[in-house]
């Protein structure tokens, strides 16, 4: 497969999209009833849940931090989330690389000073891979973060860019990211303006670098944006139900 075949001469991907355009983006906050947050997040195919458990005692009393709490992380892909048919294992290499990944992007973003001597359990499950589900990821885990009541600085968005026939791509699905080219994923606190993530895979010039990364950095506020809005809804249908029920 070559690389002619990601972008037509119309300047139009492989799935409808134009360069910078993100894919469909759905959430949905309080998904489950046993978790003290969770969320479910989905970019184009991907399709993400995260779970929230804390902030409460930590289990282990060599782990305890006397100022400030302690974050875990579990990341791990569903047997059926891709096509291929190979058994995928939590303790895998790339999985232990993601969760730390992924819990050190949230570790940043929770105050986690505000609650000493506890402990927050972060689980997210891929239930459909189809590129950029080390971003979706966070994006999840930060929703079942708010839905949880954590504190954060700010609420953190991720989003990944690709480089493909000379062209910059925002959010990459999986053929694309399967291409061949160098990529960038980056997380930010949108409010602050501040990246809290960022790693490429691959080499880029300078100047392609910069531009890359400020196409991820307005993917991350656009994906921010949605996440915003699902939290409002969710806080609306809460008060709702309370009136409901009072």
């Amino acid at each position: 497969m070559g690389q002619k075949e990601f972008i037509t001469s119309e300047g139009l991907r492989r799935d409808g999209r134009r360069a910078k355009e993100l894919r469909r983006i759905k959430c949905q906050v309080g998904v489950l009833q046993d978790a003290d947050g969770s969320a479910m997040f989905e970019m184009g195919n991907t399709q993400v849940l995260a779970s929230v458990f804390g902030p409460r005692e930590v289990e282990s009393r060599a782990d305890i931090k006397q100022d400030r709490a302690i974050v875990k992380c579990e990341y791990a892909m569903a047997n059926f989330s891709t096509g291929e048919r190979r058994r995928r294992g939590k303790a895998d290499r790339r999985s232990t690389e993601l969760s730390k990944v992924i819990r050190n992007t949230l570790e940043q973003t929770i105050c986690v000073e505000l609650l000493p001597r506890s402990q927050i359990d972060i689980c997210v499950q891929v239930l459909q891979a189809d590129g950029g589900t080390r971003c979706a990821c966070i994006n999840a885990a930060a929703l079942a973060l708010a839905d949880a009541g954590i504190p954060m600085k700010d609420m953190v968005s991720g989003c990944a860019v690709g480089y493909l026939q000379s062209t910059p791509l925002l959010d990459l699905n999986y053929t694309e990211d399967s291409g061949g080219g160098p990529d960038i994923s980056v997380a930010l606190h949108p409010n602050l303006d501040r990246l809290v993530l960022l790693q490429m895979d691959g080499k880029l010039p300078p100047d392609v670098f910069e531009e890359c990364v400020a196409l991820a950095v307005d993917g991350c506020k656009a994906v921010a944006s949605v996440m915003r809005a699902e939290l409002l809804r969710h806080v609306k249908r809460q008060a709702v139900a309370q009136q409901l029920t009072s």
